[in-house]
């Protein structure tokens, strides 16, 4: 999308400008998220695979916005994003 605006090619006595449009196209989930199931003090891997690598995501709980903490640790390599949640109790079901 930065690369959007206007372009010009000037060969000293003549030039031309154009505009340049730039469609952003939404992420997709192309593995979406599986159930998961863990012993409580345990560890739970949440995991998805987006269509836009490195694309901004955010992890909530409840709609509760997720931030990384000692319990939370938010992964994100290439098109892989993971919620690992250390310590699991019953209030994270």
């Amino acid at each position: 999308a930065q690369d959007a605006g206007e372009y010009t090619c000037d060969s000293g006595d003549q030039q031309t400008t154009a505009s340049l449009q730039v469609k952003v196209l939404p992420v997709l989930f192309k593995r979406e998220l599986k159930n998961v199931e863990t012993e409580e003090g345990g560890t739970a891997v949440l995991r998805c695979e987006i269509s836009k690598p490195d694309a901004p995501v955010e992890w909530r709980k409840g709609g509760v916005v997720i931030q990384p903490s000692d319990k939370y640790e938010v992964k994100l390599k290439g098109s892989v994003a993971e919620l690992i949640i250390r310590g699991v109790e019953p209030d994270d079901c």
